[in-house]
């Protein structure tokens, strides 16, 4: 039998892996949102589920969570469709009212259960070892374990046997409908898997996690890399990361376990967003710093070149007064100089820029573009 620390964190890191599976492919069709409308409405399906066979084990409740997503999506395309309310819109107005017409029933008819609403939003990975799986009195360990991975199970099972046809349907609806693999079909059994993983999720989790995990690993793994396999590794890598990572920070701060792990979703994303190699805001820094430097250097042989700086040149081609031709802050002048420099473009002497061969031939290229 393991430790409780183990077995929070195992749950932890499944749920992440599971979440960020599907959440890959809500990111990539730009419907982030949905996995949060999706999370909150199905409380209204779980609710539902529960007051009609009243077993909070029942695999109805995870039917009915799933309906209950499919009928969000449903929902928020109709209202789309209508074109007089955007999508994001939509997503507004459909997820409140599920999600509050589930708190009420909740809050009227199933109160003394372990159905409520902290536990539903927030979660409690704390007492998620106590809730034993046992058939037959033979303890197999957390029941939030099991389910967290027959859901990833599903989930990869899934993708792994409509790898294909998601990825087109993803990329390319309208190509996937010509070849007919039913784009529409795809798509809400893609918002099937995500209702039953938020579901599977919530108890153990909350929804602001699953929200926290169904976006931020995707997103922050697309800034790394556009191949889907790829991407799809890194997503589940950086999910269960942050989830154990989370958990080790909010043991050493005291704090909510789940609100200590959506936090180092956010972390995890930020560092994507810095230091990404290409997309990272860093990199974003360089290339532009780069452009500057490049298209100083090739206005500034331009100039020279254009005056004939010889012995008899006048202010034009003083180091001193070239900032001021090329409208230059004295200290950018002589920067872009002293980096002309260093390439061999240019040199000074007797306090005049004079261009070298390869300074000429960059001024010839500028021209000639």
């Amino acid at each position: 039998m393991m430790s409780p620390q183990v077995e929070i964190q195992l749950i932890a890191a499944v749920t992440a892996a599971a979440c960020s599976l599907v959440g890959t492919f809500l990111v990539l069709r730009r419907m982030a949102m949905m996995s949060d409308a999706i999370s909150h409405s199905i409380l209204l399906g779980i609710v539902v589920a529960f007051l009609a066979v009243g077993d909070l084990a029942s695999p109805w409740l995870v039917l009915g969570a799933a309906v209950t997503g499919v009928l969000t999506v449903a929902l928020v395309e109709t209202l789309h469709r209508t074109r007089l309310v955007k999508e994001d819109a939509a997503i507004g107005l459909v997820f409140p009212a599920l999600f509050s017409l589930g708190v009420i029933l909740l809050a009227r008819h199933a109160g003394a259960v372990h159905l409520d609403t902290d536990v539903v939003l927030l979660g409690e990975l704390a007492f998620a070892p106590f809730d034993r799986f046992a058939p037959g009195g033979t303890d197999l360990g957390p029941r939030s374990l099991w389910m967290a991975g027959g859901v990833l199970l599903l989930d990869a099972a899934a993708l792994a046997l409509f790898f294909k046809e998601l990825k087109l349907a993803t990329f390319d609806a309208g190509l996937a409908a010509t070849l007919g693999f039913a784009p529409a079909l795809i798509h809400y059994g893609l918002m099937s898997l995500v209702s039953v993983t938020a579901v599977a999720s919530f108890d153990a989790v909350g929804l602001v996690l699953v929200v926290a995990l169904m976006v931020g690993p995707p997103a922050a793994a697309h800034l790394l890399t556009d191949r889907l396999p790829r991407l799809l590794g890194l997503a589940v890598l950086m999910g269960a990361a942050s989830a154990v990572g989370g958990y080790w920070l909010a043991r050493w701060l005291d704090v909510s376990i789940a609100g200590a792990m959506a936090a180092t979703v956010g972390f995890v994303f930020l560092l994507a967003l810095l230091l990404a190699p290409q997309r990272g805001l860093v990199a974003a820094a360089r290339r532009r710093a780069t452009q500057r430097l490049e298209f100083a250097l090739a206005m500034l042989a331009i100039h020279v070149a254009q005056h004939e700086c010889g012995p008899d040149a006048g202010d034009e081609c003083r180091a001193d007064r070239v900032h001021l031709h090329l409208h230059w802050e004295p200290d950018f002048s002589e920067a872009v100089l002293r980096a002309a420099e260093q390439r061999r473009l240019l040199r000074r002497e007797d306090g005049l820029v004079r261009l070298d061969e390869a300074g000429r031939d960059l001024a010839r290229g500028a021209l000639t573009r």
